[in-house]
């Protein structure tokens, strides 16, 4: 067997700080016996093989959410020419992933369908984050014969292969912690290794985590001159800092606006560890994780060097998982089963997602992937196709329910008549040619401000039916900032426990009061939207954007950012008027 040191391996494999590696893609050492080119193929199997898997998983669970229809809704409206909103004429940031909307609205003007791009393109990063992680991990064993580990445990849980499609950021996400991870192991501070590490708060603000800690493994890693650190920072930096930058102008805010509306900076301890049990138990992730902690000791001895070489790329992605999985529990989790917590896990798997064919290595491959087996097979949450007790939705499940479809891409809501029917109050009131108001699948449609406006809590779905040239509202306040700057209404849902009263949406946007809605409350808000921070707020994502109003915008975003308002028309009334 070649040795580690042997001038035949290629230099990919070399860990040196010298330079950067010659090649991207591990390949075989060269030689001339049978043993060194079945070790090389496997080698080449080790992270092709679960990428390939990956694909054919999530390709079988193909589906699309309603949330990663708001951001194809923007993406429309960009290339509409509207901006990069969710409604014309209202500079509201409704996409989480910022990166993950620029490649949709890049998709969409070479002529790719910006919803199939995203089911599409999800599945593909999600099989290139598999194959980058493997390569990664051969890369910190010097390229030494492995079997599949980590891997395993991500190929066996049925929310990865779900959210390798759904049209949101997970498979960015995927491809980009893999891909960071790959560079820090190449123990350079090259610029452009920098600016990829530095993408993380613009692939997800919470991924601004991961970002920070692999920086500094670099630095711990390659102790570049004063000069170099500061270079590296720039580097890093520049991306997001500009972004940062635009954010506060153009929308007014510090971050996107579900940030604001789920309350990210709170701390709700209790429900976030229900989150966490949610998804361990009904998988019993203790089990393999007892098999990876038996391998990590021989895991950890591959090629000899100084000690922080060996250990700081081995421990940084699981000191950034753990930071991960610790801030989704802190904000409470979230209301699709499993998906905030797939990042960190793979965080905390890509140092073994691959390891050392060893003795205690083989044996750890062998546990894991028997309990891969039954773990695809058989284990399953609870309470599939439905939203459990908790208001953690199998999210996929409901989509497959609602549309009577198996791979629910396309919503029809074929199996949803209330969503139907309130489809139906839409589009009549588009016929209608005046302007309307839409409170809810009840259908009351009232005189408006102008165009098709409609409000419901679905807020995809919203944005699908609505024209780009109206309003699709939402009382939650995932794209409505109004909604969004009010207070939490009590305990419901993660990410749905705020409801903005009609009163509010009648006095913003109506003329005249629906029946159902209190006239004094109507009333009540309409002072309240004219007085202090709520005047403020309309002017910083309506008014004209001017220079001196982009300037304005910057100098009180954190102010603005911060700022809630009571949901109790009469009581916010008083609060901000006096």
């Amino acid at each position: 067997m070649t040795s580690t040191h042997s001038p035949a391996r290629p230099s990919f494999f070399l860990s040196g700080r010298s330079g950067p590696p010659s090649s991207s893609v591990p390949a075989p050492p060269s030689g001339s016996g049978p043993g060194t080119a079945w070790e090389g193929r496997l080698r080449v199997a080790v992270w092709v093989v679960p990428a390939l898997l990956i694909a054919y998983a999530g390709f079988r669970r193909r589906w699309m959410s309603d949330d990663a229809y708001i951001y194809v809704r923007t993406v429309r409206q960009v290339l509409a020419g509207n901006g990069p909103v969710f409604n014309a004429g209202e500079r509201v940031e409704s996409s989480t992933g910022t990166l993950w909307q620029w490649l949709l609205v890049a998709a969409g003007a070479v002529g790719v369908d910006p919803a199939t791009a995203a089911v599409y393109g999800g599945l593909l990063l999600t099989a290139a984050g598999f194959a980058l992680a493997g390569i990664g991990a051969l890369r910190t064993y010097g390229g030494r014969t492995a079997v599949p580990l980590g891997a395993l445990v991500l190929l066996g849980l049925p929310p990865v292969w779900d959210f390798a499609t759904s049209g949101l950021e997970t498979g960015l996400a995927t491809c980009w912690i893999a891909g960071a991870w790959l560079a820090l192991t190449a123990r350079t501070a090259s610029p452009v290794t920098s600016l990829v590490i530095g993408l993380g708060p613009l692939v997800r603000p919470d991924l601004g985590l991961v970002t920070v800690v692999f920086l500094g493994a670099q630095w711990l890693l390659v102790r570049p001159s004063w000069r170099g650190a500061f270079a590296g920072a720039g580097a890093a930096g520049a991306l997001p800092v500009a972004y940062e930058v635009f954010r506060a102008g153009y929308y007014g805010h510090l971050v996107p606006l579900p940030a604001v509306t789920k309350e990210a900076s709170q701390s709700l301890w209790g429900r976030g560890l229900i989150y966490l049990g949610d998804f361990a138990q009904p998988y019993l992730l203790w089990v393999p994780a007892l098999f990876v902690a038996a391998a990590l000791v021989p895991a950890r001895g591959g090629r000899r060097g100084p000690g922080v070489v060996r250990v700081v790329p081995a421990l940084a992605p699981v000191v950034a998982g753990l930071l991960c999985w610790l801030y989704v529990v802190k904000v409470g989790g979230d209301f699709m089963h499993g998906r905030m917590l797939l990042p960190g896990l793979l965080l905390m798997l890509l140092p073994v997602f691959v390891v050392p064919v060893t003795r205690v290595g083989a044996l750890a491959a062998v546990g894991v992937g028997l309990w891969a087996v039954v773990c695809a097979g058989w284990l399953r949450m609870p309470y599939g196709g439905q939203i459990g007790p908790a208001g953690i939705a199998d999210e996929r499940g409901v989509y497959v329910r609602h549309n009577a479809d198996p791979h629910p891409v396309r919503h029809t809501f074929a199996g949803a008549p209330h969503h139907l029917r309130y489809a139906r109050a839409v589009a009549a009131a588009g016929r209608s040619g005046k302007p309307v108001l839409v409170l809810g699948r009840d259908g009351w449609v009232r005189g408006a401000s102008g165009g098709v406006t409609a409000s419901y809590v679905v807020l995809g779905f919203n944005g699908s039916v609505v024209p780009l040239d109206g309003a699709a509202l939402d009382p939650i306040g995932l794209a409505y900032p109004l909604a969004a700057h009010s207070e939490r209404v009590g305990a419901g849902r993660v990410g749905h426990d705020k409801h903005l009263p009609a009163a509010w949406l009648v006095a913003d946007r109506g003329v005249g009061v629906p029946v159902r809605v209190s006239p004094v409350e109507v009333g009540a808000a309409r002072r309240a939207l004219r007085c202090g921070a709520l005047a403020e707020l309309e002017g910083a994502v309506r008014g004209p954007l001017t220079v001196g109003r982009f300037v304005r915008n910057v100098a009180g975003a954190w102010e603005r950012t911060s700022f809630r308002f009571p949901g109790e028309p009469g009581r916010a009334e008083r609060e901000l008027c006096g």
